[in-house]
């Protein structure tokens, strides 16, 4: 599972070669003065030739800058009016999602959370793949997330803790491919380890700590959401729960984090941003919803009058449908066939199945986030739990995406608005 590089001009050879502003010019088709105003973009870097008075220009450089123009030139506006974004990362068509061409179901089956997250990176297979969190950055955010009131919510403390580590890390403006891939691999373990480790004795969470694990990030996780031990089931299903949702394609926030990216924000700062967008009710928070249906629905004894109340009162029935799906979302199905050997989750998962049920005829089906909520409530997690391992997962995503959008034309992301207002000129309030 490996991208081949490509062949060609040795990289080095490439590299040396000047091009004149004559040169450059023609290589992109345009005038030379648009050559120096792609310099004060950032879209290229000039040199001053010490013997003439002219400037002269990288040719690796010009020449992706021609091929991106060219890819952009060429490529379809987006369908009604709507952004469209050029990814390798994830492609979702006929009820399927695949992370760089390889089937994202089958992916997260057979690997670690660890092993996904470094092929959407890398494009490159990293069999027994860990993250560890600096000491020194994961110290500076569990001071940060325990200074927080103690209603705060997972996400204020993973954005607490986002900010923190940025802090602590002097090398954050860096965004050369191997410094942001150091920043994430730190960056993933801190953001679980700054979390409060659930007390066995209690539902009350106590400070953050070592959990004595595996390795496994699903297990460092697993002792923040749940006072519980874990049987070798219910910990595979939470990794695989973190290894599916790892990243599908641009949702609002993952739009954010390649908006900021575009601006040339450091990988903390877009990180923030995703989190700051997977906050809106309308994102983030359908786990919780769907655990809190689940839990009534089994202390009613049937899904009808569950459903009944949220159809009567004007609510979406939380865990149904998906606007990229027609049919079954596959990342529920994967988890649904997983959770049948997790013990205790029968009842739960009895309750999706009649709640799926009542709604057959309005065409929708189970959602990730029903499958989600059913591995919340049978292993003794919160309603938050479900939103906390979603921004987790989805965290690598978000670094993937910044990745690519690094190697863009900076500021990009840049649409016109179109004024509505009334046309000018007006008195003076």
């Amino acid at each position: 599972m490996t991208d081949q590089p490509p062949t060609g001009t040795p990289s080095g050879a490439r590299d040396a070669r000047r091009l004149t502003t004559r040169e450059a010019a023609l290589l992109l088709g345009v005038k030379p003065s648009t050559v120096y105003a792609y310099v004060s973009r950032g879209q290229l870097t000039s040199r001053r030739d010490p013997v003439g008075r002219g400037s002269s220009f990288d040719a690796a450089e010009v020449e992706a800058l021609a091929r991106r123009s060219r890819r952009e030139a060429a490529a379809p506006a987006g369908a009604a009016g709507e952004l469209a974004v050029r990814t390798s990362l994830t492609l979702i068509e006929a009820d399927r999602y695949f992370f760089r061409g390889v089937d994202a179901v089958e992916l997260a089956a057979r690997y670690s959370y660890e092993e996904v997250a470094e092929w959407l990176w890398t494009g490159t297979a990293s069999p027994g793949a860990r993250f560890a969190a600096p000491p020194e950055t994961l110290a500076a955010a569990r001071r940060a997330v325990a200074a927080l009131p103690a209603h705060s919510g997972p996400i204020d403390r993973l954005r607490v803790a986002v900010a923190a580590a940025a802090v602590a890390d002097p090398l954050r403006f860096d965004l050369s491919e191997d410094a942001v891939l150091g920043s994430a691999r730190s960056l993933v373990p801190t953001l679980v380890g700054s979390l409060p480790v659930r007390s066995p004795a209690s539902d009350a969470p106590e400070g953050g700590g070592d959990t004595g694990g595996d390795g496994r990030l699903a297990r460092e996780l697993w002792a923040r959401l749940t006072p519980r031990e874990p049987d070798r089931e219910a910990l595979d299903t939470l990794d695989l729960a973190l290894a599916l949702l790892v990243d599908h394609d641009l949702a609002a926030s993952t739009l954010a984090v390649r908006v900021a990216a575009s601006a040339r924000a450091h990988p903390y700062a877009a990180v923030s941003a995703g989190l700051g967008a997977l906050e809106g009710p309308l994102h983030g928070a359908a786990g919780r919803l769907a655990h809190r249906m689940l839990a009534e629905v089994l202390e009613r004894g049937g899904a009808a009058p569950v459903v009944a109340e949220h159809l009567r009162a004007g609510r979406r029935v939380p865990g149904l449908g998906h606007r990229l799906y027609r049919g079954e979302d596959p990342r529920a199905r994967a988890l649904f066939t997983r959770l049948e050997a997790v013990p205790g989750a029968a009842p739960a998962a009895d309750a999706a199945r009649d709640v799926a049920t009542v709604m057959a005829r309005h065409g929708l089906h189970p959602n990730v986030d029903l499958a989600l909520a059913v591995l919340t409530l049978s292993c003794g997690m919160s309603a938050e739990a479900g939103e906390t391992v979603f921004a987790v997962a989805r965290t690598a995503g978000w670094i993937a995406h910044a990745l690519e959008e690094y190697r863009e034309r900076p500021l990009r992301m840049r649409p016109s608005g179109h004024y509505v207002g009334p046309r000018p000129p007006r008195p003076l309030p």
